[in-house]
């Protein structure tokens, strides 16, 4: 028998092992007479070879081996650096050339370093590398976010409304017969939102025909879509066809969108006319009003101010958004603030924004945040009501006081309450100005000192308040602290369940007129006197464990362990109050713009953030109101909020005619709930709620019309 022989040769040409970077693509580290190389095969056949003890060659090697098509990945492994570091490779090859990678190298052995670095200086590559492409990086990311917000050059800031759009151009223009759509449950929000606040007049007065947008948001508010890129996942036709807006466009029109609308710079006036239609309405409550502040994170690499994480309790970069809400946790008005934000004086503006919507002032409920004799002096002279938790109370005192003055006896949430009230007097010292900076003035007011005990878990708390011109009950005042803090508190919970709550379309950036940071030096004294007073700690533990040594004479001896430890202890001592000497006559804070060169903190922009809330904020309250009107309508209270969002995630059909939009829902399955949805959309459609142009909105149930 003939044997058949290899056409090609098959057998690695050494028995060191392959790394295979790619397609026909191989790279193999071989040891020779002691020194390291990596030899790069493509197709078997040996394109380069390296020393690995001669770094510039082997970043040129790397170089070379991307542009043979490695996998970076794989490459990095081989040679144990990391992706950015080939990255860094690349861009330096591709912005300074060749030169760029030698950093500091000199190909003279045993030569003089120095003369060599001076007599190439002009040939080589001057400063750090790395920094300078960390510099080519931020300025294209700044460039990128400039295009984006310059997508239509076109549109210019205005500072009145935008004018009528034509009749082709707004929602639900077009007619068309019966159409399937699986977001046919959306519809409630918009009707619910256009019946009581006149929500679509409200957004084509201030922008026209970039009311498209506002129609996405709501498809993302009510599906918890937590993102425009997350609508990649929307039936295109089906969602627009319901929205009324033709068939949803592709994400770049969308973003395209959004930017024309924020351009036009509208979204406080907007925000500020449809809170006070919210409030003459009486679609919010005006009796109590609670204000809490909401962390907005930030993650990028922009430098902004910290604000506060409560959860994790540190500061993290971001803002804080000041939400306030009425007793049924509907959102009254909210303002985003830059950095921790300052409660007290949006509690205080609230004042001159409301007081000539509301016939009585509502009663402000906020937490410890607020706390301060000086504010509560604020509040009372300009006469706004105010309840709030007392902070630093003595435990012992509160369990010291006698049962049996705690008279008035409630239940809430499921909890026994017992609660009794005095006055708390407090007094002000206020310099006089009209006379010497010496004479001073005392000022007295009182408040409504309230004490809580809660019998369920034996635990005693206070509060505070001043209710005038209002007179509201001991028992009413401890439900209203109750209600928003502690087990109790639910709505941003729930809330940011069912809503991007963090989520900003958008980000441009600017330079912020604020900035003072905390001064570094401060927090680098305090480092070091932890240090300090806890060496001290040692050193007082071991002296109470040594005794004098005396001599035989009787004098003590002076280089004894007792004396060392005693003049360290001195020493340390002396440290330490200078430090904290130091510390005092350092400012708390430091401006950056004294300084030469300095980054500095740019305030992140928030019409985009303004905007998407808005449409946020109008849907929750839409349907804080709908449950509230299927309360009566459904027996089981607990399952009330399943079954509104089984309502608004319902399948149907919608037909667009000359005089109405009629969209029919598929009917749920169980008796009772098919029943409270029939009501709920009865009630829906006796709202009149009308379009624009006047076609009226309806909503039904039934079977498939086709």
């Amino acid at each position: 028998m003939v044997q058949q022989c290899e056409l090609f040769n098959t057998k690695p040409l050494s028995n060191n092992p392959r790394h295979y970077l790619g397609p026909h693509l191989a790279v193999e580290m071989r040891t020779e007479n002691k020194k390291n190389f990596a030899i790069l095969y493509k197709s078997n056949i040996v394109i380069t070879s390296v020393d690995l003890s001669d770094y510039v060659a082997k970043r040129l090697f790397i170089v070379e081996a991307v542009q043979h098509g490695a996998i970076k990945l794989k490459l990095a492994s081989v040679f144990d650096i990391s992706r950015q570091t080939i990255d860094n490779y690349l861009e330096t090859f591709k912005k300074f050339g060749l030169i760029g990678l030698l950093n500091n190298y000199s190909p003279t052995r045993g030569a003089n370093i120095r003369e060599q670095r001076r007599l190439h200086a002009p040939q080589r590559h001057q400063g750090n590398t790395a920094q300078q492409l960390a510099e080519i990086r931020k300025q294209k990311r700044e460039q990128q976010q400039h295009n984006q917000v310059s997508l239509n050059l076109s549109i210019q800031p205005q500072t009145e409304k935008t004018a009528p759009i034509s009749p082709y151009d707004h929602p639900y223009a077009h007619q068309h017969g019966w159409k399937v759509t699986r977001y046919a449950g959306v519809f409630i929000y918009l009707i619910t939102m256009v019946s009581t606040c006149n929500w679509l007049n409200v957004v084509t007065g201030y922008f026209g025909a970039g009311y498209k947008i506002f129609m996405v948001f709501i498809l993302m508010a009510a599906k918890n879509i937590r993102s425009i890129e997350a609508l990649k996942n929307v039936r295109l036709e089906e969602a627009g066809v319901l929205l009324g807006i033709g068939k949803l466009v592709s994400r770049p029109v969308l973003w395209k969108w959004f930017y024309i609308a924020a351009q036009q710079r509208h979204s406080l006036s907007m925000l500020n006319d449809y809170f006070l239609s919210q409030v003459r309405k009486g679609f919010v409550g005006a009796c109590l009003w609670f204000i809490d502040g909401h962390l907005l994170p930030y993650t990028g690499k922009e430098r902004v101010h910290y604000a506060y994480n409560t959860q994790r309790r540190m500061p993290v970069p971001g803002r804080t958004c000041m939400v306030m809400t009425d007793e049924s946790g509907r959102v009254v008005d909210f303002e985003i603030q830059e950095g921790k934000g300052d409660l007290r004086s949006y509690i205080l503006a609230t004042k001159s924004r409301w007081q000539n919507v509301v016939s009585v002032e509502p009663i402000r409920v906020f937490d410890r945040e607020g706390r301060g004799v000086e504010f509560y002096r604020d509040m009372v002279d300009k006469q706004v009501p105010f309840v709030t938790w007392e902070n630093n109370i003595d435990k012992k005192e509160l369990d010291a006081i006698d049962d049996s003055k705690f008279t008035d006896e409630f239940d809430f949430n499921g909890k026994q309450y017992r609660v009794f009230e005095q006055e708390k007097k407090y007094t002000v010292e206020e310099v006089n100005v009209a006379d010497t900076a010496d004479d001073c003035i005392m000022h007295t007011f009182s408040l409504r000192h309230i004490f809580i005990w809660n019998k369920s878990s034996n635990r005693r708390v206070c509060g505070l308040a001043w209710t005038k011109p209002q007179h509201i009950t001991t028992q009413e005042c401890a439900c209203a602290i109750l209600t928003r803090w502690g087990a109790s508190e639910n709505t941003f919970k729930h809330f940011n369940q069912r809503h991007p709550g963090h989520y900003q379309p958008g980000f441009c950036f600017s330079q912020s007129d604020d900035q003072s940071i905390a001064n570094p030096e401060i927090a680098l004294l305090d480092k070091k006197n932890r240090t300090t007073k806890k060496n001290l700690d040692k050193l007082y533990k071991q002296l109470t464990k040594t005794t004098d040594i005396h001599n035989s004479d009787g004098t003590q001896r002076k280089n004894s362990v007792n004396e060392r430890l005693k003049s360290e202890i001195v020493r340390l001592e002396a440290v330490l109050k200078e430090d904290q000497e130091q510390k005092k006559r350092l400012p708390q804070r430091i401006d950056l713009g004294s300084l030469a060169d300095y980054d500095s903190i740019k305030e992140i922009d928030n019409e985009g953030k303004n905007l998407f809330d808005f449409v946020t904020t109008s849907a929750w309250n839409a349907r804080k109101q709908m449950v509230d009107w299927l309360q009566p309508m459904f027996n089981n209270k607990n399952e009330v909020v399943d079954l509104f969002y089984a309502i608004a995630d319902c399948q149907g059909w919608i037909q667009c005619t000359a005089q109405k939009i009629i969209v029919r829902l598929e009917p749920l399955q169980q008796p009772k709930r098919r029943a409270a949805q029939e009501q709920l959309c009865r009630k829906l459609t006796s709202l009149c709620a009308k379009t624009p142009l006047g076609k009226a909105m309806v909503i039904e149930i039934g079977g498939a019309p086709l």
